[in-house]
């Protein structure tokens, strides 16, 4: 039986979808089975690195779900309008949906969730979280038995390539993004991923996976990377550490009516070199899950690009072809909205961790007397406490903190700003 493929976007990861349902040449049995039926493009005339039949191909997204030849929707334009309303359109349709949109799922999956539902389809999405690293159905069904304690990851390449390149070469941020745009490892307007609202929308993904229950994702506590500077990079070198864009979801308790308290964020984050992240280099991603009693597992891949991501939307058609009839009312575990835990996200000041602390200061006795004092009246214990030449008049401070509650900490950095002497914060970084 041929399945109908309807394609919604011909960019890098459509082409890529496109090219493999056309070669099903030593590829699973199935691949064969699928056929594209319609594609919708945005711009007609735009030269498309996949050859195709001209009558398939159209500007009208909504004409792709309607026809009654496609029996799967497969969503890879991106943004949150108009894909969030034609998922919505799919699912009406009775149509199971693959997506690769992470913006979308994170911040209208209840939405989605009780359409499918109550319609009965799949939407699978592995393809947004991590490229072709096989890690949404792992915490779906291979992890299902095992109780989740952290998930974090490196789940941005764009980041990841930056902050390779700073650490190698000692370069400036501004430079490498210069030439990672060059290269194409970076949008022309790359806000979305050095600001961190990228590896936001993945681990809002993630976290509801691991934990079984929704996050807010606008209350998801994000720092990008776009005011990192070299010399903090230089530091942690030299203390032992290297800097990644970490997204993080870890339990931190309950309430006690069973609420998950969840502690979700994404900022740049200092790894001991022997961390299994820390030699995750380049374009590269990789997801720590560590869980009980499985420990700790590691999945590692190329996290963008067209051939991985579109193998991950095809491997999605295909599970949805393997499971089917369509028709037959089968629902995502994912999207069975009714069975999710409620979850909500611990409280700023509550969360635990590790700190990098770089501070200007005057060059001058005590100074590095009175920041150990500030930071003991508040309970916080210091790992390290280094003083550097400064490159202007003063001195530079570093020091890196034992883990301690966030609203300790701030108090303690409020104590030692407001001393004479300490002219500034330069920079804050958490610590594993």
């Amino acid at each position: 039986m041929t399945i109908g493929i309807g394609l919604l976007g011909l960019g890098t990861v459509g082409a890529g979808v496109a090219q493999i349902l056309a070669s099903p040449e030593g590829r699973h049995p199935l691949v064969g089975a699928l056929s594209l039926r319609r594609v919708a493009v945005r711009d007609l005339q735009r030269p498309r690195p996949v050859s195709l039949a001209p009558e398939i191909i159209g500007d009208d997204p909504a004409a792709v779900v309607a026809d009654p030849t496609v029996d799967i929707v497969v969503e890879v334009m991106g943004g949150l309008e108009p894909a969030r309303s034609l998922i919505l359109a799919a699912i009406a349709a009775g149509k199971p949906v693959v997506t690769a949109n992470k913006a979308v799922i994170a911040r209208h999956g209840a939405e989605i969730a009780a359409a499918a539902a109550e319609r009965g389809v799949y939407v699978l999405m592995e393809a947004a979280v991590g490229g072709g690293i096989p890690i949404i159905e792992p915490l779906k069904q291979s992890l299902g038995a095992n109780r989740i304690e952290r998930v974090s990851g490196i789940i941005n390449g764009t980041t990841n390539y930056i902050l390779s390149r700073m650490a190698a070469e000692g370069a400036d941020y501004a430079a490498v993004l210069a030439d990672a745009q060059a290269l194409g490892y970076a949008e022309a307007d790359p806000a979305a991923d050095v600001q961190g609202a990228d590896a936001a929308d993945k681990i809002a993904i993630l976290a509801g996976l691991a934990y079984g229950g929704l996050v807010d994702r606008p209350a998801i506590p994000v720092e990008g990377i776009d005011r990192l500077q070299a010399r903090d990079i230089d530091y942690a070198g030299n203390l032992g550490f290297v800097v990644k864009l970490l997204a993080v979801a870890q339990r931190h308790g309950s309430d006690p009516d069973g609420t998950e308290v969840l502690d979700v964020r994404v900022h740049p984050t200092l790894l001991p070199r022997d961390h299994p992240l820390a030699g995750v280099n380049g374009v590269n991603n990789a997801i720590l899950v560590e869980g009980d009693p499985v420990g700790r597992v590691m999945f590692y891949g190329p996290g963008a690009g067209a051939g991985p991501t579109a193998s991950a939307v095809v491997a999605d058609i295909l599970n949805i072809a393997a499971i089917r009839g369509l028709g037959a009312g089968a629902l995502d575990p994912l999207l069975a909205a009714g069975s999710w835990r409620r979850c909500r996200l611990v409280e700023a000041d509550r969360t635990c961790h590790r700190n990098y602390v770089r501070f200007q200061a005057a060059d001058r006795p005590g100074v590095i007397g009175h920041i150990g004092s500030c930071f003991g009246a508040e309970g916080v214990s210091l790992q390290s406490i280094v003083q550097h030449e400064s490159e202007g008049p003063g001195a530079e401070i570093v020091v890196v903190t034992h883990a301690v509650e966030e609203g300790r900490f701030r108090r303690a950095l409020a104590a030692i700003t407001a001393r004479p002497e300490v002219e500034a914060v330069q920079a804050c970084l958490r610590t594993l």
